[in-house]
C-alpha cells in the first residue's frame, strides 16, 4: 500500500537494492506476522527467540553494521527495515532494534575483540539475546543520576542495581549493563546466566504487548574484569547507542502509521454510510488528506537523516528532530484513522487501535517528546535547560 500513499513520488529516490530489501521484509512481515500478531498482542507473549532466528537468516539483526556476521547494510536500507517490521507492530521492530541498534551496536563500537567475537556472531544469527539496561525504575529521561553501581574487588567487578522496563531482557543472553563506578559511568557485557542476574517479565502492559520487557535485578554480580566495554567511557557512550536507535525509531514511526492509514483508506472505500462510501464524504477525505501530507512529510524527514548517516554526517539533534516529529505525527494519524473506523477502530480485527497503542510507548522511549525538545531548544538557544 506504499505507493498510493507515495504523493510525492519519494520512492523514485530510492536504490533498487534499498527497494529489493524493503520488499523482502515486507513479505516477511506479511507472512510471518500478520496472521499472528493480534493473537500475540491480546495474549501478551509473542515468539521471540523463534522471529529472531528468522530475521537472522535474512541479515536483520545489526544489518547496519559490518563484520562478525552482519550485513553491512546502509541506513536508508535499515530504516527501510525498521519501517516494515514496524507496520507489521512496534513490539517487532522493537525486538529488531534493541538486538542491533542497542546491545549489538554498544558490544560492536565499544566492546573488545574478544567481546565482539564471542557474541556478535551469534547475535547476528539471532542464536544469541540481548538486552540493553540503562534506564532504571527511578532514573528514566535523567540516566546520568543512575544507582546501579560497578565497585572493584580484586582484578573484579561487583555490580549492584536494577534497571527497569527492558526490552529482550526475559529471554536475553547477554546485557548491556550501564553502572557508575569512581571513574564514572561504564558499559559492561553482562552473560545473563551470571549469579546474581534477575530478569523478571513485566506483565500487565497496554501496549508492546507483542514484545518482551522485563525488570533485572542485579545483586553482588561478579564479573571478570574483561567483561567491562573498554571503550565505553562517560554518559556519552550509552546516549550515542541511544542516537543509533532512535534513527530506527525515525522509520519504525512510519511504518505503524502507514498501515493505519492505509487501512483507514480502503476502510474508507469500502464502507457504505448514508448511501456512499465514506470516503465519498468531505470530512473524511480532508482527515485522509491531512494524514498523508504528514506521512509524506515524515518520509522525506526519515530519508534525508538517513542519506546523511549514510555519509557520516547524521548529528544527535538532527536525530531528535525525527524521532519527535515521526512519532508524534505517528500516533496522531493512529489516532485519526481510529475515528475513520468508528467502533470498528477499538476491534483487534483492524490494526490501529493496536499500533496507537504501542506508539504510546514509543512516544516515551529512547527518550521522551520533552527530551528531545530540550534537545532541539538547546541546539537553538545554546542554553541547557535539562537542569
Amino acid at each position: 500500500m506504499t505507493a498510493p500513499l507515495d504523493l510525492l513520488d519519494v520512492d523514485a529516490s530510492l536504490s533498487e537494492e534499498e527497494r529489493q530489501i524493503r520488499a523482502v521484509v515486507r513479505q516477511l512481515i506479511d507472512d510471518r506476522v500478520r496472521p499472528h500478531v493480534a493473537d500475540w498482542y491480546e495474549q501478551g507473549q509473542v515468539p521471540a527467540r523463534e522471529l529472531a532466528r528468522e530475521f537472522g537468516k535474512l541479515g536483520l539483526l545489526g544489518m547496519h553494521l559490518t563484520g562478525y556476521g552482519c550485513a553491512g547494510a546502509s541506513a536508508v536500507a535499515y530504516g527501510l527495515a525498521c519501517l516494515e517490521l514496524e507496520a507489521g507492530d512496534s513490539g517487532i521492530r522493537s525486538l529488531v532494534s534493541v538486538q542491533g541498534s542497542l546491545a549489538m551496536y554498544a558490544i560492536w563500537r565499544y566492546g573488545s575483540e574478544e567481546q565482539k567475537q564471542r557474541w556478535l556472531p551469534a547475535m547476528a544469527a539471532g542464536e544469541a539475546i540481548g538486552c540493553f539496561g540503562l534506564t532504571e525504575p527511578d532514573h528514566g529521561s535523567d540516566p546520568a543520576s543512575m544507582a546501579t553501581r560497578a565497585r572493584r574487588d580484586g582484578d573484579d567487578w561487583v555490580l549492584n542495581g536494577a534497571k527497569m522496563w527492558i526490552t529482550n531482557a526475559p529471554i536475553a543472553e547477554v546485557g548491556v549493563i550501564w553502572a557508575r563506578t569512581d571513574e564514572g559511568v561504564r558499559g559492561f557485557a553482562v552473560p545473563m546466566d551470571t549469579p546474581g542476574v534477575t530478569a523478571r517479565e513485566i506483565r500487565q502492559k497496554m501496549s508492546l504487548r507483542a514484545s518482551l520487557t522485563g525488570e533485572i535485578a542485579l545483586d553482588d554480580v561478579r564479573l571478570p574484569a574483561d567483561a567491562q566495554l573498554p571503550g565505553a567511557i562517560g554518559l556519552k557512550a550509552p546516549l550515542s547507542c541511544l542516537t543509533e536507535a532512535r534513527h530506527g525509531i525515525v522509520w519504525g514511526a512510519l511504518g505503524a502509521a502507514r498501515d493505519c492509514l492505509s487501512t483507514a483508506l480502503d476502510y474508507a472505500t469500502t464502507r457504505t454510510q448514508f448511501g456512499r462510501p465514506l470516503a465519498g464524504f468531505q470530512l473524511t477525505q480532508a482527515k485522509l488528506a491531512d494524514m498523508a501530507v504528514e506521512w509524506n512529510k515524515g518520509y522525506l524527514l526519515a530519508l534525508h537523516l538517513g542519506r546523511l548517516a549514510d555519509a557520516g554526517k547524521l548529528r544527535p539533534e538532527q536525530v531528535s528532530v525525527g524521532k519527535l516529529n515521526n512519532v508524534r505525527e505517528a500516533l496522531a494519524i493512529a489516532r485519526q484513522c481510529r475515528t475513520i473506523l468508528g467502533a470498528n477502530g477499538v476491534s483487534g480485527e483492524y490494526p490501529v487501535m493496536r499500533h496507537a497503542n504501542n506508539l504510546e510507548s514509543v512516544l516515551t522511549y529512547e527518550g521522551t517528546s520533552e527530551i528531545h525538545q530540550l534537545v532541539i531548544g538547546q541546539k537553538l538557544t545554546g542554553v541547557s535547560a535539562f537542569a
